[in-house]
């Protein structure tokens, strides 16, 4: 199992703890330092849909241009903005057995699909 995301924040820690307290092995790839592929965010826009990987909520976002924000109409416009601003990945992304699996934090998503 992987868990994609940056550790300061605050849902990857959740996140982290909750694997962690539950005896759940996993390895963390931090995007900040470690990068992220056009091709890994295509498969994650393919399972979880291009609005749900895109954190409009998140500060990175709201960090954007008006005419920045503008630009993203698509999945290859959005992944072209998640490219130059990581953290504007919502997160953490699993995966397991090479396929992402959950995005974001949910105690009871968690609890049903991995234990």
């Amino acid at each position: 199992m992987i868990v994609y995301g940056i550790p300061n924040c605050n849902t990857v820690k959740k996140a982290r703890t909750w694997l962690t307290d539950n005896g759940i092995d996993y390895e963390f790839h931090d995007f900040k330092k470690q990068g992220i592929s056009a091709e890994k965010l295509h498969e994650w826009c393919a399972v979880f849909g291009w609005e749900t990987v895109l954190n409009k909520k998140g500060t990175t976002w709201k960090k954007l241009t008006p005419e920045q924000q503008q630009q993203v109409k698509d999945e290859n416009s959005a992944v072209a903005v998640l490219l130059t601003h990581t953290s504007a990945i919502k997160r953490p992304v699993v995966e397991q057995d090479g396929k992402a699996i959950l995005i974001s934090f949910e105690e009871e998503l968690y609890s049903k699909l991995l234990k």
